[in-house]
Parts: structure tokens; C-alpha cells; sequence
């Protein structure tokens, strides 16, 4: 069961942090099946200090389709706790009726009818429009990125991010922290915060490799109605595993607990009221940070793409967890008081892009950075005969039609693809275009290998993204989600131990148990290795799918979950 206790204190009353305007207002939404902009955005006169977060956006500045998880295992402490419920067990809940706006927005059970009924997602547009109302209430209302915001679309690719830098500086954006943003390289993101940038950029746990000393600023102290609002940045600690460490070799990482439990000591010795953590570790290490550094009020989560309408608190902690793409906003308004925050009320705003109208001055904005990419992205490569999507702990159907493409393009038996979450969906029927393609490719590794691989070195490969993935440890979840496949299928139990989850390897074209010392012709994108050589991965989709013209994509039953 979920918590529902809303107290920073025992003492106080339930209403004080949660009220009228948190989950009750979405259940009368959903029942009623309206959708308008002023319901939608809400409003607010609880507290004296709002927060906005955004996080994970991956480039998406247009509204898009993005379908949430049907595979969202947890494991450990964490298993069956949110955000690790999916579908019908998410509706329970949170009370959440099947078929109303909000199941769409959040689950994924009928999710091409539900999104023909409700429309497209997001839009930078819209969400300056939510941002400006918020303002419009709250002059001083803080809005910081959880990052992940300068990759994962072509005019992104091409301009090295400085298509979304120039939105979220109009955006009015206060701080920020990263990710994916290194993978333009360090040069690249150095050159973008000492001349573009108007955020603070902040990482506590961003050293430089040869002096062990911090890089960017650790935090930043906001004033905000009279009050003292510490905002520390944790970036994603885990770069030189999960991304190449041959881009930002000047750089370590890392989760430094001790570090981020000294500068929550500074910030508060700072005369901060409220400690906010501008966090892109993911929901799981967050938890474990809320339970292992006191002195932190809010987390905003990032990383793991996870959308809840509720805060989950931990000790004196509340964590919010803001989904991914611009399909959500949220607003977090604090009630701060003899120098502590004595109480919390969150909005999940859901931004439905016909319901929210563009703000006309980032629509202009966000067309004059697309305007040099329009006629490249809106050229057609085929058709898509099923929901195409990306995300879960497993393939979805755009990894199929990646996996699929690298063994048809580069003649291979098996397909290696990684576990990303960012990329919109294609609805059935609808025209696949090239910037539906960068959508699920656009990054600066793109390579496209061939090359021999044993099955040992396979279920060697399988075992370590498993363990990344499934450790009941939240300090060793250092990965995304287990690794898409083409041509093999296994057997999976994430509860097992280390090295022993993987089980029953096969090769699908021929039904034969895959041998741990017979080669087999691997295909795949997205080495770290510095050097890889092949086709980038648009390209290898691109000929793919124009060969097929209507995409078609079977039932993907290849890999056997172990139920736990």
C-alpha cells in the first residue's frame, strides 16, 4: 500500500499539505472526461514559495505521443512500491479510472484509443503557457530542470544543444542539472555555461578527474518571498558506465554521499530555510538518499522518467517525480515558517496539448529553431502498421524496429540495442517521418557496429546489465533498462543473484539454445568505446523502414520474465 501521510510534522493537518488542489480536482477531471487549460493548470493560496519542475524533456519541444511502462520491475525494498506499479496497479492507487484522461496519461493499457481520444502530449509551447500561469499567481515561483534536456532530437543533434538552451533561457529557467548533456562532450558543455547559458548549472558531484575538486557550482541560495531556498544539483552520477568517459575525460562522477550530505550542511549554515535537491539520480537512489542524508526537504527526481500524482515522503523528505518528455509540469508549493518548511502541497499538472494553449512567444521561438531542420525532419520513410514506442524495463516496439533494421542492414544474426527510455510514439497508421526516427536515435554515438560475439560473452554482457538494472541495492542501479534484443530470446529472474538471471538463451531463427563457445554475428549501436566504427543508426532505421514501407512488428515474446 502507499503512504498517504502528507506531514512534515506529526502535528499537522492533512489538508494544510495536500488540498483542494492536489489528486481530488484530476479524479472530478477524469470523471467528467472534460479537459480544460484553467482546470489542468489550477491554482493555489497554499504556502509562500512555489517551485516548478521540469525534467528529462530529451529535446521534445513538440507536442508528441509517449506511452509509460508496462514493465517497471522493482526490486528489493522497493519492490511493489511506487513508481513501480504499472497498469491496473497503478489505477489502484491512485483511484484513477480506466479509460479517463489520466490512465492515459499515466499507464498504458489501451494506449492507441486513448490517445486518439485525448491527443498529443507536452509542447515547449504549452508548457510555457503552464509556466506563465504559475508566475502569474507567483511572481517569485522557482523553476528548475532535472536535465536531460539538451538531447534526443535532430535540431538538437545539429545545433549541440543549443536549440534548447535558447528555449529554457526564455523560459525563464533558475538552475539546472545534467546528464545526457556530456554526451556533446565537455568542451561543448564548458563553451555552453560560461557563454550561453542563463540557468545556474549545478553538480555537488561533479569533480574535476585530475584535482579531485568540484567543477560547477554545488548549490545555489535562492530568495523568494523573504525566504531562503537551497537548491543543491546532483547529476547523473554514473556517466563513465553508462555513457563514453572518452567525452568528458576531465570529469568524475559519482554518488559522493558524503560529499552531498556535507553540502546540505553548508547550504543550511548558508541560512537556507528550505533544502530542495535537484536530482537526476533516479527515483530508487533518491529514496535511499532521502533515507541516508538528513537534512534535505525535497528531492526533485529525475532519470527514470517516472510520473506520479503524488509525492512519496521519506522521514521529513518528499520526493516528486515529474515524468519525462513535457508531458508533465509540477508545481510544489511550500509553506515556509520560523525558518523550516512546515508544509508541502504537489500538483502533477498534465499538460494535454489540445486542451493548453501555445504561448505565442515560445511557439515563435521554438518554430525559428526548428526552421533550418523543417523540410529534412518532415520528409516521409514509411508507415506505421503498429504502435511504435520505447519504454520499460524491456523492448518496446521502436527497439524492435531498431533491432529488426540492424540485422536486415548489417546482416546480422543477433541485434544488440541499449535500454533507453527517451523517444516518442507513432500511433498505427500514422507517417513515419526522419524526425520521428532521430527521435528514438539522435545522439552523438551513433554508430552502427558489426562484429563476433560467443554466447559466453553474451550472457556475460546480459548479466552485467541485469545486475546494473536489478540490484537490491539502489546504490548499484548504474544503468537504464536491460539491453533490446533482435534474433535471441532468454529467460530472465530479476531476483536473482548476480551472474545466475539469465537462463535459456536462444536463437530465434532457428529455435537452438545459444553455446557459450560458437560465434554469432552481432549488430548494434551506441558503444562506448571510442572509435566504433559503422553506419549511424538513422541511417541503418531509415533504409529499413523504407524497404518495409509499412512497418509492421510481430509480438515480441523473446524474453520470459521470472514473476516474483
Amino acid at each position: 500500500m502507499i503512504s498517504r501521510r502528507h506531514f512534515v510534522q506529526a502535528a499537522l493537518a492533512t489538508s494544510a499539505l495536500y488540498g483542494t488542489g492536489a489528486f481530488g480536482n484530476w479524479s472530478r477531471l477524469a470523471a467528467q472526461q472534460v479537459l480544460s487549460q484553467s482546470d489542468l493548470i489550477g491554482s493555489s493560496d497554499f504556502g509562500n514559495v512555489t517551485l516548478v519542475h521540469v525534467t528529462d524533456i530529451h529535446a521534445q519541444t513538440q507536442p508528441i505521443y509517449f506511452r509509460e511502462p508496462e514493465f517497471n520491475l522493482g526490486v528489493g525494498a522497493a519492490a511493489g512500491q511506487p513508481p513501480h506499479l504499472v497498469g491496473a496497479e497503478f489505477r489502484a492507487a491512485y483511484g484513477i479510472e480506466q479509460g479517463s484522461a489520466l490512465d492515459y496519461a499515466l499507464t498504458y493499457d489501451d494506449f492507441t484509443a486513448l490517445a486518439r481520444a485525448y491527443g498529443r502530449m507536452g509542447g515547449l509551447d504549452r508548457i510555457a503557457t503552464v509556466v506563465n500561469a504559475i508566475r502569474g499567481e507567483r511572481p517569485e515561483a522557482l523553476v528548475l530542470d532535472g536535465g536531460d534536456t539538451w538531447q534526443g532530437s535532430l535540431p538538437s543533434l545539429r545545433t549541440r544543444g543549443e536549440d534548447m538552451v535558447t528555449l529554457f533561457n526564455a523560459l525563464g529557467v533558475d538552475a539546472m542539472t545534467s546528464h545526457w548533456e556530456f554526451t556533446l562532450g565537455s568542451d561543448r558543455v564548458q563553451e555552453i555555461v560560461e557563454t550561453m547559458l542563463d540557468p545556474a548549472f549545478l553538480g555537488a558531484n561533479i569533480f574535476d578527474a585530475e584535482w579531485d575538486e568540484p567543477v560547477f557550482d554545488d548549490y545555489r541560495i535562492f530568495e523568494r518571498n523573504g525566504h531562503s531556498i537551497g537548491v543543491i544539483g546532483q547529476a547523473f552520477p554514473y556517466m563513465p558506465i553508462a555513457n563514453p568517459s572518452w567525452m568528458f575525460p576531465e570529469f568524475s562522477f559519482g554518488l559522493r554521499r558524503e560529499r552531498i550530505a556535507e553540502v546540505v550542511e553548508e547550504v543550511r549554515a548558508a541560512g537556507a530555510e528550505v533544502v530542495v535537491l535537484l536530482s537526476h539520480n533516479g527515483f530508487d537512489v533518491d529514496r535511499q538518499f532521502a533515507r541516508d542524508i538528513p537534512g534535505i526537504d525535497v528531492i526533485l527526481t529525475g532519470h527514470t522518467h517516472d510520473a506520479l500524482p503524488e509525492p512519496v515522503q521519506v522521514g521529513n523528505a518528499f520526493l516528486i517525480a515529474s515524468g519525462s518528455h513535457g508531458k508533465f509540469v509540477s508545481r510544489i508549493d511550500l509553506d515556509v515558517q520560523d525558518g523550516r518548511m512546515a508544509g508541502l502541497q504537489h500538483r502533477l499538472i498534465p499538460v494535454f496539448s489540445d486542451a493548453i494553449a501555445p504561448d505565442p512567444d515560445m511557439a515563435a521561438l521554438i518554430a525559428e529553431t526548428r526552421a533550418p531542420f523543417e523540410a529534412e525532419m518532415s520528409e516521409v520513410i514509411g508507415t506505421s502498421g503498429a504502435l511504435l514506442y520505447r519504454r520499460g524495463n524491456f523492448n518496446g516496439t521502436w527497439d524492435d524496429v531498431i533491432c529488426n533494421a540492424l540485422i536486415s542492414q548489417r546482416d546480422a544474426q543477433i541485434a544488440l540495442s541499449p535500454g533507453f527510455r527517451w523517444g516518442a510514439a507513432v500511433l498505427p497508421g500514422q507517417e513515419i517521418t526522419r524526425e520521428d526516427i532521430f527521435n528514438v536515435t539522435a545522439m552523438t554515438y551513433p554508430n552502427a557496429y558489426r562484429t563476433e560475439m560467443s554466447g559466453a560473452q553474451l550472457k556475460l554482457i546480459f548479466e552485467d546489465i541485469a545486475e546494473n538494472i536489478f540490484n537490491p541495492d539502489p546504490y548499484y542501479q548504474q544503468g537504464g533498462d536491460m539491453v533490446r534484443i533482435g534474433g535471441i530470446g532468454y529467460r530472465i529472474d530479476p531476483r536473482g543473484t548476480s551472474g545466475e538471471r539469465i537462463s535459456n538463451m536462444t536463437l530465434l531463427a532457428t529455435g537452438e539454445p545459444v553455446e557459450a563457445d560458437r560465434a554469432y554475428v552481432v549488430a548494434g549501436w551506441a558503444s562506448v568505446n571510442e572509435g566504433t566504427e559503422g553506419p549511424p543508426i538513422w541511417e541503418v532505421v531509415e533504409d529499413h523502414v523504407r524497404a518495409q514501407g509499412t512497418v509492421e512488428i510481430s509480438p515480441n515474446d523473446s524474453v520470459d520474465v521470472v514473476a516474483g
